[in-house]
């Protein structure tokens, strides 16, 4: 018996007047219209152990940009090479695409802080290596590949444990709050890097800020150590270590997903958002601040730059204070489809503080349906698949971005890149009304199917 046809076997046994589903770790999904408990405020908050792996969480993530922020400025000095910049894009989505369900099922299997661990030391290993070779000056275009590579590789590593870990801590009552806070915690990250960045490179210069910014991925590492979560304590490892891992198991893991819509359905939607738009019209921000009048530096153009990541702090704040939108299908897609409304906006704006409004509503949107999106994928899955399902979503979320470039930024060059953001986001809504028909059957809607 497959894990679906258990979970199914599972639901049939519940009073179908109460309930809509049920996720394998006791999510209750209510029907349309039943109420569920009342929303607690900053709900993941509320565990001691969530709270202090926020706070680590944001500092790794601000390290990590800050590692962006300080290493392409000194690239472009140094090689001044439009083609290093297109790899370091592509060195950094497309192991995602590659390696997302392989690193999932790695999370399936073994202890998931020393994962995490792996993954932040394989970080540390990126921002000595670029400082000791920005200091001696020895650097080559090769060196920088193979870093650019290995940075690209550990942030895939991570992602499906930490995401295992946060469930582990705060179970699943609380995990819409604890996924919403963990992507409120990456824009900050975002938000605060660049900043930081930069003031480390005027205070020490690059080759000692990229040594601080190694220590700055410490306090992750050294709280993993002490905590108990495995990624799976509350389920049990047992069944999970038994499980293969291979191509064959790849394989059965689609087939048995493909007949999850709920499942499907966000994996779609997430995939379907980076392929046609993703985050490519951030890399075009340049031109969009030229149109809108306003100049290549200075304070206008980093506030376009800064918007979107600073709708989604906010949102996610906002979201959480009031403990609104519990995660639903229908919700998701229905925000994602209002953030292609705002975006295509915005490609037709030509107002700047309209267009700085507009993405930073884009920042609040993404936000909220990415986040829903990722909840349901983890309150549904089976805990021997959740890891296996987390990178499937990995892959698709995160992976397809290396193509945003070629919707957004390729096709920009040949019509505009107001007109090939407007097109993409207009195309992206028409898929997301179609998966909003698909994902919502006739009868009662099931997330469980």
């Amino acid at each position: 018996m497959s894990p679906w046809q258990a979970l199914k076997l599972k639901f049939q046994s519940l009073p179908s007047r109460e309930v809509e589903g049920e996720g394998p770790a006791g999510a209750v999904l209510l029907r349309p219209g039943v109420r569920g408990p009342k929303p607690v405020a900053f709900a993941a908050l509320k565990h001691h152990d969530y709270r202090a792996y926020f706070i680590t969480t944001m500092l790794s993530m601000m390290a990590d940009n800050i590692e962006h922020v300080i290493t392409y400025w000194v690239l472009f000095q140094l090689f001044q090479s439009p083609v290093l910049g297109g790899f370091a894009v592509i060195s950094h989505w497309t192991p995602f695409l590659l390696f997302s369900v392989y690193f999932g099922a790695l999370a399936d299997r073994h202890d998931c802080r020393k994962v995490i661990q792996a993954a932040q030391i394989m970080f540390m290993g990126v921002s000595l290596g670029w400082g000791i070779l920005f200091l001696t000056g020895v650097i080559q275009v090769w060196h920088a590949c193979i870093l650019l590579v290995i940075h690209g590789m550990a942030g895939v590593l991570w992602g499906p444990a930490s995401q295992l870990l946060i469930h582990d801590i705060v179970g699943s009552e609380h995990l819409q709050s604890a996924v919403r806070l963990n992507a409120t915690s990456r824009q900050l990250g975002i938000l605060l890097g660049p900043a930081v960045g930069g003031g480390l490179m005027l205070a020490f210069g690059p080759p000692v800020g990229l040594f601080v910014n190694t220590l700055i991925y410490l306090p992750l590492t050294l709280w993993l150590l002490k905590v108990p979560y495995t990624g799976r304590s509350r389920e049990g490892a047992s069944q999970v270590r038994r499980r293969a891992l291979g191509l064959k198991e790849l394989v059965a893991l689609v087939r048995e997903v493909s007949t999850n819509r709920a499942i499907m359905s966000m994996v779609a939607l997430a995939g379907f958002s980076s392929l046609f738009v993703g985050n490519a019209f951030q890399a075009q921000m340049p031109e969009y601040a030229h149109d809108l009048g306003t100049d290549k530096e200075g304070f206008a153009y980093s506030a376009l730059l800064a918007a979107n990541a600073a709708g989604a702090v906010v949102g996610g704040l906002l979201l959480e204070g009031r403990g609104l939108l519990q995660p639903r299908a229908r919700t998701a897609i229905i925000t994602a489809a209002l953030w292609c409304v705002t975006i295509a906006a915005f490609a037709a704006s030509t107002s700047y503080s309209l267009s700085l409004f507009l993405l930073f509503l884009a920042g609040v949107f993404n936000l909220t349906f990415y986040s829903m999106a990722q909840t349901l994928v983890q309150l549904l899955a089976p805990p021997e698949l959740r890891g296996r399902l987390i990178g499937f979503f990995n892959m698709s979320s995160n992976g397809l971005r290396a193509f945003s470039g070629v919707t957004v930024g390729v096709l920009g060059g040949l019509i505009g890149v107001h007109w090939s953001l407007g097109l993409s986001a207009m195309a992206l809504l028409a898929v997301t009304i179609t998966l909003l028909a698909l994902a919502l059957p006739g009868q009662a809607e099931q997330k469980w199917r």
